[in-house]
């Protein structure tokens, strides 16, 4: 079972479907669970979780950081 392949898949359906990222969001646990169809340990499931969390996060600064520096152009000049 490729871990990696299970947060990038679950990555995909928080961005793309609402309902999904609604559910992710309230309980992540039996979200993941559901997705991947297999009972995973729980420290396994937990690493998933803080994977899709983690690369969540990183993605939602690096698009904040990106207009920032959109901003900071139209005051240079």
């Amino acid at each position: 079972m490729d871990i990696k392949a299970m947060i990038e898949q679950i990555i995909d359906k928080v961005k793309n479907d609402k309902d999904f990222a609604s559910s992710f969001k309230s309980d992540p646990v039996k979200t993941v669970e559901k997705t991947v169809g297999v009972d995973l340990p729980d420290d396994q499931i937990n690493s998933i979780i803080e994977g899709v969390k983690a690369k969540i996060n990183l993605d939602d600064i690096g698009g904040k950081l990106g207009g920032l520096g959109g901003l900071l152009d139209k005051l240079k000049k």
